[in-house]
């Protein structure tokens, strides 16, 4: 029995096509191993540190639904996420144009005529079905399509990472807004303060125990103290603006703060350092990214090789001619099979992969840089715990003397056993211990944000 040329094409294609795979690429190990290899990554952390697996869910620890809601507000509604999406579905788009190109494209060609019968040609008329397609016999479509595929997977790391980066974001600037709210709790009490001294300093001036300089000295503190209070509320609408530009709405500085600061959560779980390596999306980002720009090298190299592109055609064709009385109907078959060899392209192909082999060392080369700086930022943000949890202790310390010693001063005024700088003076000390210590407790809540994003821990627990 007889073969047709199509089927003995696809057969030899076939027999071609299976035996030329591609190189796999480089994991996740290969990759650090490359980057890092300069790098004696240990076993733990350097800081003191709570060695448990890292968990998901870190949100959650701070115990604060308003909070909570915001992130989720903003993982709906925020334009830059939104474009980090799109990002996405666009490698998604690209996975599926490189996956066509390995596949063969089928279509239907009509024709009608409809000229003179002098021209015999135009006269024909009928349907064929073609089908062409490009034989990946050196891997350059499987490389170029695994290309995509990592490339997709980079942007999806990239999507998980954005949304991280964006709930710690919203988690800091909340911190902020209610250090500012606290912030004006304590600047409107020293105003009210600077009133009272405005009041004593009368009484003292009627009675003949104070002076005209003391009233006038009372009278300028209220007024800075005035200013300050103006200047934190300005730094507190700022704040809840920049919140409402990172859930989506209109800066409008119309979102209410907390009161107080939330408490301080218990120690968080930090595992182990290459764990931490492998687990945040930046860094899977990278190394997918290394995976990809392997996969390009490869399609450079395949270049070199020849090309051989197939079609194939099956339909039914009629022509008719009245005058001479002739016609044709008949079924057709045709084949083809094109060889493209590259023999000179002016340095093109080896320019491309002295390109690809370049780019391929930036990337490993950039994932180095990133995964030094991941173990930086667990690093700095456990060292900062200990520092900050030991400086809110002492400042805590601080602040309670401080007002206590400012309380005696100014009954030690009314009574005439000390003067108005005295009490300003220890009014500023214990006013800028209790702001120093908010400052220290809104900071260790913002470096805890910080070491969670640090881990790759996710923000929200695992349905």
């Amino acid at each position: 029995m007889s073969r047709s040329p199509v089927s003995l094409s696809l057969g030899l294609v076939a027999m071609l096509f299976a035996g030329c795979a591609v190189s796999p690429e480089p994991g996740p190990g290969d990759t650090r191993a490359q980057a890092l290899s300069q790098v004696q990554v240990p076993q733990t952390w350097s800081m003191p540190s709570n060695p448990a697996p890292v968990a998901a869910g870190w949100l959650a620890t701070f115990d604060d639904p308003q909070l909570s809601a915001l992130v989720a507000e903003a993982l709906a509604q925020n334009p830059n996420l939104a474009v980090a999406a799109a990002r996405v579905e666009q490698a998604e788009a690209q996975v599926d144009l490189a996956n066509a190109q390995l596949k063969p494209a089928i279509g239907i060609l009509g024709r009608a005529g409809s000229k003179s019968t002098s021209d015999l040609v135009s006269l024909l008329s009928g349907v064929m079905l073609r089908i062409s397609w490009e034989v990946d016999l050196w891997g350059r479509l499987r490389y170029q399509r695994n290309a995509t595929m990592a490339q997709r997977d980079a942007s999806s790391a990239d999507l998980r990472f954005a949304q991280q980066s964006l709930a710690a974001s919203v988690a800091r600037v909340w911190f902020v807004a209610t250090e500012t709210a606290q912030q004006a709790q304590i600047a409107q009490r020293m105003a009210d303060d600077a009133q009272q001294l405005i009041g004593l300093s009368n009484d003292r001036l009627r009675i003949g125990a104070g002076t005209e300089m003391d009233v006038m000295a009372a009278r300028a503190s209220h007024a800075s103290y005035r200013d300050a209070a103006q200047q934190v509320a300005l730094a507190h609408r700022s704040a809840l603006r920049a919140l409402e530009i990172l859930v989506g709405r209109y800066p409008a500085a119309a979102i209410s703060s907390r009161a107080e600061l939330a408490p301080f959560p218990a120690p968080a779980p930090a595992g182990m350092p290459l764990e931490a390596l492998d687990r945040r999306p930046d860094l899977w980002a990278a190394q997918r990214r290394v995976a990809a720009a392997f996969d390009l090298v490869g399609d450079a190299k395949a270049s070199f090789w020849p090309s051989l592109s197939l079609s194939a055609g099956y339909g039914h064709l009629s022509r008719q001619a009245s005058e001479i009385q002739q016609s044709l109907d008949r079924t057709t078959t045709s084949g083809s099979a094109t060889v493209a060899v590259p023999l000179y392209t002016g340095g093109r192909l080896t320019g491309s992969v002295r390109l690809r082999t370049a780019e391929q060392r930036e990337a490993v080369a950039n994932y180095a840089r990133l995964a030094l700086k991941a173990l930086e930022d667990v690093e700095t943000a456990l060292d900062a715990e200990v520092s900050l949890a030991t400086r809110e202790e002492l400042l805590r310390a601080a602040a309670a003397d401080s007002r206590r010693a400012a309380g005696l001063m100014q009954t030690a005024y009314r009574v005439g056993k000390s003067d108005l700088r005295d009490v300003m003076n220890r009014q500023l000390f214990a006013n800028a211990a209790e702001i120093a210590l908010l400052a220290v407790r809104r900071e260790r809540l913002v470096r805890r944000v910080d070491l969670h994003l640090a881990l790759g821990g996710d923000f929200v627990a695992a349905p």
